[in-house]
């Protein structure tokens, strides 16, 4: 809205040059992140403050890690604080009327209120259940769907850049004009929503310690602020996109504000979140950021890319599934629990150091991921 608003009177009034720097995305990305930090710091000590009054704490699951036990009562939904820190920076800073912008953060709210019904009805009932599974799963195909079939359905308000490339796959390392997969568009719709719901789900997972999902949840964010970027931008008159052999659309870079406000508030939680936690993000931030994130990589072109950069999420995820598919089929447990970070506290591991380490392997795989911007 401050784009909106103040950009335009930089071309028409001598007084308001100094709103021309608007134009730059870096600037309004920057303000994106600071603006989503402060909300964070001055608003969560009177958010923290009613959840503990509402007695709004976490269900601690009874066959959980027994360091676990010494959790309950601690305030949950914080989530709710990092959605508003996220979304009205963006409205703020971003082009409102961006179509990615749009979707990106029409997900990421939709699956917040996913997860605020989840997180509701399991501190209303007192057990770790809340909505069940298929119907959590209704309503983030439901919203990926609308998401999806917008970017898709929408021709005459879609750039033509995104018409001409929006069924295609990147194949990490390889060129993307030279070598990309190109897929019917139903197909491709349909595998991007479950891509979607696939990182919210493992997002949600990864959620089971003080600051675990949140530092790989803005590690990813960071590097896709800067695959935005250099999709839609142009350096000394040429595309960045066209120089490094990406996909490119220009009001990609647009992206970048989101992403970036999503670093913000993430810091300003974990503030309150990092060991041993203050608050914890609930299903209200994990759904939603998880989803925010496969948006982002949709949108960007690194569908397969999201493999290696969200490593951590996947591992998580697959952990379970491996884990369900080998006790049903067999009766055998490969982990002594999941997701796969309880299996390491079950081995006597500090949670501050499964954390720690957690981070350090999502910087290692943002760093693969950024490398092949250039080795392809």
């Amino acid at each position: 809205m401050i784009y909106e608003f103040l950009y335009p009177l930089s071309q028409r009034y001598e007084w308001a040059r100094a709103f021309n720097v608007l134009r730059y995305t870096p600037f309004r990305a920057i303000m994106a992140t600071i603006t989503a930090m402060l909300m964070s710091f001055m608003v969560a000590p009177w958010f923290i403050k009613k959840l503990r009054g509402k007695q709004i704490s976490q269900i601690i699951r009874e066959e959980g890690p027994a360091s676990h036990f010494s959790k309950r009562g601690t305030p949950t939904m914080g989530g709710a604080l990092i959605l508003v820190s996220l979304l009205v920076p963006t409205v703020l800073w971003a082009d409102v009327k961006n179509v990615f912008v749009v979707a990106t953060a029409g997900v990421t709210a939709g699956y917040g209120l996913v997860g605020f019904i989840d997180d509701r009805l399991k501190i209303e009932g007192s057990n770790t259940r809340g909505l069940p599974g298929r119907y959590k799963l209704l309503g983030q195909f439901i919203v990926g769907g609308f998401a999806i079939a917008y970017l898709f359905l929408n021709e005459p308000g879609l750039p033509k850049e995104w018409l001409e490339l929006r069924n295609r796959l990147a194949v990490p390392f390889l060129a993307f004009e030279k070598h990309p997969l190109e897929l019917p568009v139903a197909l491709y719709a349909v595998l991007a929503v479950i891509l979607v719901v696939f990182m919210s789900n493992a997002v949600n997972l990864t959620d089971g310690l003080d600051g675990l999902a949140i530092g790989p949840v803005m590690i990813n964010a960071g590097t896709y602020l800067v695959w935005a970027y250099v999709s839609g931008s142009v350096l000394f008159g040429r595309p960045l996109a066209g120089y490094l052999d990406v996909a490119g659309i220009p009001e990609m870079a647009e992206l970048s504000v989101y992403a970036a406000s999503v670093i913000g508030a993430g810091i300003g939680f974990l503030w309150y979140n990092t060991y041993p936690a203050q608050v914890f993000m609930g299903d209200v931030g994990s759904l939603a950021l998880g989803g925010g994130l496969g948006m982002l990589s949709v949108l960007t072109k690194t569908e397969l890319l999201s493999v290696i950069l969200g490593g951590v999420f996947w591992v998580e995820a697959v952990s379970v599934i491996v884990q369900v598919a080998s006790f049903r089929l067999f009766k055998k447990r490969v982990f002594l629990m999941a997701p796969i970070h309880h299996h390491f506290e079950k081995m006597g591991w500090p949670e501050p150091r499964i954390i720690v380490r957690f981070w350090i392997i999502s910087v290692l795989l943002a760093l693969v991921a950024l490398s092949s911007l250039k080795l392809r």
